[in-house]
C-alpha cells in the first residue's frame, strides 16, 4: 500500500468517477484504475462500487477512506514542516466553507493568496456548515469557515467576518423597504435553506428568542443553496432570509429588495474552525493571518 494509491482512491471517491479523478490528477483514466486495483489487491477487497453511475465506496472502502484522509493529512503536515525553514510557501491549501463565505468571500481571498504564493495550490470545498464541521473533526480538512458554531469540545472557533442576514423580497413586494411584524412574517410564503445551513440556524435561533417557532412559519420551499433561494425569490415564489454577502449584487442591480422584521436582529459571525488538538500547518496559519489582515470580523 502506497500513499499515492490512497491519494488516487480518495480522488475517485470524492469526485465520483475514475475519469474525473484522472483529470484532477493529470493522468490517464487507465492509470487511475490501475492504482485503485493495486490498492484493492494489497488490502484484500473491493474498495469502490463501480456498478452505478457514480463511483461510491464499499463498506471496506468507507473504512479505508477514513484512515486515508488521516494519513494524507499527516503527509501534508510533514511537507509543510519541512518547508517551514524556507521563505517561499509551497504545497496544497484546502479550505472548507459553508455557502455564504464559500461563494462570496473565500474565492477572492484564495485567489489573492495564490497570487502572492505561486507555488501554493488552493482548493475550496463548499458544503453545508454541518458538513464542513464534520470534515474538520474527521481531519479531512484542516481549516473551515462557517456561519454557525458547534458545541463540539474538540473544536476551536474564531470570528472571521461579520455578516447580517436580511429578509430578501421581490421588488414591488408589499414588504419591500418596510419593517414588518412577526405576525405578517408568519403569513408570508417563506423559502428556507436546508437544515444545517448557517443562515437557517441563525434565523431559527433568533426567531425562537422572539417567540416564533419554525413550525409557525408558512414554509413553501426548502432549498439547499442560497443561489437557489435567490432565484426562487426573484421568481416571486416567496421571501427568504439570506446573507447580505450573498445578495449584494442583486440588491445593487435592483432585482431584489429587502425588509426588516420587528423583534429580531439576525447578525452573525462567520467563524474559522479547526481542531483544538491539531496544530495548524504553516500554510493554514499564513492564509488565516493574511485573510484577517484584509477583512474585519466586526
Amino acid at each position: 500500500m502506497e500513499l499515492r494509491q490512497l491519494q488516487v482512491f480518495v480522488e475517485v471517491v470524492e469526485r465520483g468517477s475514475f475519469s474525473a479523478a484522472a483529470e484532477a490528477l493529470g493522468v490517464t483514466q487507465p492509470a487511475v484504475s490501475q492504482q485503485v486495483q493495486s490498492l484493492e489487491r494489497s488490502l484484500g477487497g473491493v474498495l469502490v462500487d463501480r456498478s452505478g453511475r457514480r463511483a461510491t465506496p464499499t463498506e471496506l472502502g468507507e473504512l479505508v477512506l477514513r484512515h486515508a484522509h488521516r494519513m494524507l493529512a499527516v503527509r501534508d503536515e510533514l511537507e509543510q514542516a519541512l518547508q517551514a525553514g524556507s521563505e517561499e510557501l509551497a504545497g496544497k491549501l484546502v479550505v472548507g466553507a459553508s455557502t455564504g463565505p464559500g461563494e462570496h468571500v473565500l474565492p477572492g481571498l484564495l485567489a489573492g493568496f495564490k497570487q502572492l504564493h505561486p507555488r501554493v495550490s488552493v482548493s475550496l470545498r463548499v458544503e453545508a456548515t454541518s458538513v464542513v464541521i464534520d470534515r474538520v473533526i474527521d481531519r479531512e480538512i484542516e481549516l473551515g469557515v462557517v456561519g454557525a458554531r458547534s458545541a463540539h469540545r474538540s473544536l476551536v472557533f474564531e470570528p472571521f467576518l461579520r455578516d447580517r442576514v436580511i429578509l430578501a423580497v421581490p421588488p414591488g413586494h408589499p414588504f419591500a423597504g418596510r419593517r414588518v411584524s412577526l405576525a405578517e412574517l408568519r403569513k408570508a410564503p417563506l423559502v428556507v435553506m436546508q437544515e444545517g445551513s448557517g443562515v437557517r440556524t441563525v434565523i431559527e435561533e433568533e426567531l425562537r428568542r422572539a417567540g416564533v417557532r419554525p413550525r409557525d412559519l408558512r414554509v413553501v420551499m426548502e432549498l439547499g443553496l442560497q443561489e437557489s433561494a435567490k432565484s426562487a425569490v426573484e421568481a416571486g415564489h416567496g421571501v427568504s432570509f439570506l446573507s447580505t454577502t450573498a445578495v449584494a449584487k442583486e440588491l445593487a442591480l435592483g432585482v431584489l429588495a429587502t425588509a426588516e422584521v420587528e423583534g429580531i436582529d439576525p447578525v452573525r459571525d462567520f467563524y474559522s474552525v479547526r481542531l483544538h488538538a491539531r496544530r495548524a500547518g504553516r500554510l493554514t496559519e499564513e492564509f488565516a493571518r493574511w485573510s484577517r489582515s484584509r477583512i474585519s470580523p466586526s
